[in-house]
């Protein structure tokens, strides 16, 4: 028991000690409302990315075959893809077109566009192409033969699927579209009998930046996978995104960074390839970035077995996959504190 004087004291001292926290309060509160220095609330943590499903999306699309325009393992695995994204996304359009690869063939592509929260205004792009090389011009054998493509293609389409999964759960509030480009590796070999032929690569995303599938379509920037699946990877900042999107590079390697991952993302700066980015920048002038493996033993400094026929899926390492893909669900929830 207290006694009752000893009450009094301590009341006494209470009021006191409240006087001082409440002014202490209240200067705090003054002195935030004066500055300009406004602190951000953190990022929402992204959900985990989950490489073996993502693997396992990969391995789908080699199941089918090589994925070559105008085959029977393309057309299938086109519908494979676009019913498995209806399971995520909000809306899926397949965006069919048919146009002239550099040997004059007509080339019947299938663009699949997937997209969340297609009202909002606020919108990143993601995108990969999925289809496969028809030969394995880079081979010392059958390179007259289509490839399996489980890195150069597979593997960037494997990971987005995987992302549209965990949007679907998440759900998070931000406008993402995620476009699967086709004919994107049916460009001329370097001995082709074609040189004059400029822009034989990247079909799929020229069709689809002069013909946007939304009218006035506009994302406030993009990023590109390309051969991101091989084992120890680096994905370097390349000329062509350091040039039209120094900002999201700095972005999304940071973000990379950030999250534990600079063994892949690397600050090294490499020089510009052509790739669907370049069209996306180019022609619908949204600012995108190529994440894309680099390799600075390879003399063509793309991925050892690009081109040939060891693009096979046990080449396709899921520490990578998981590299990219939680970077890529970072930068998304990121957005919604911007």
């Amino acid at each position: 028991m207290v006694p009752r004087g000893v009450k009094r004291s301590l009341k006494w001292i209470a009021l006191c000690v409240s006087f001082v926290v409440v002014s202490c309060n209240n200067d705090t509160k003054t002195n935030s409302s004066s500055t300009s220095n406004v602190v951000k609330p953190a990022a929402p943590t992204a959900p985990s990315f989950n490489s073996d499903s993502a693997f396992v999306y990969v391995k789908a699309q080699t199941d089918f075959g090589p994925r070559v325009p105008n085959s029977v393992s393309q057309s299938k695995c086109a519908a494979w893809l676009a019913e498995t994204m209806k399971q995520f996304a909000d809306t899926v359009i397949v965006q069919n077109f048919q146009t002239r690869g550099f040997d004059g063939k007509t080339l019947n592509g299938k663009n699949i566009i997937s997209s969340f929260n297609p009202s909002k205004g606020n919108r990143v792009l993601l995108c990969s192409h999925w289809d496969s090389r028809p030969w394995a011009d880079q081979d010392s054998v059958d390179k007259d033969k289509p490839i399996d493509g489980a890195n150069d293609g597979a593997s960037g389409v494997g990971v987005l699927i995987e992302v549209a999964r965990q949007l679907s759960i998440a759900k998070p509030d931000v406008g993402v579209d995620i476009i699967f480009f086709d004919i994107e590796d049916y460009g001329q070999p370097e001995d082709s009998k074609f040189p004059e032929m400029d822009d034989s690569y990247c079909l799929g995303s020229q069709y689809w930046a002069k013909n946007l599938h939304t009218p006035n379509y506009f994302a406030r920037y993009g990023i590109l996978l390309d051969m991101v699946g091989g084992a120890h990877a680096t994905y370097t900042q390349e000329g062509t995104s350091n040039r039209y999107a120094p900002a999201v590079v700095d972005m999304v390697w940071k973000t990379a960074s950030d999250i534990g991952y600079s063994d892949y993302f690397v600050f090294d700066k490499t020089k510009p390839i052509i790739d669907d980015h370049y069209y996306v920048n180019q022609l619908a002038q949204i600012k995108m970035v190529d994440v894309i493996h680099y390799d600075f033993n390879s003399p063509s400094n793309f991925w050892k077995h690009w081109h040939t026929h060891g693009d096979t899926i046990d080449k396709i390492d899921k520490n990578s996959l998981k590299a990219c893909g939680q970077t890529l669900l970072q930068v998304v929830f990121n957005e919604l504190v911007n």
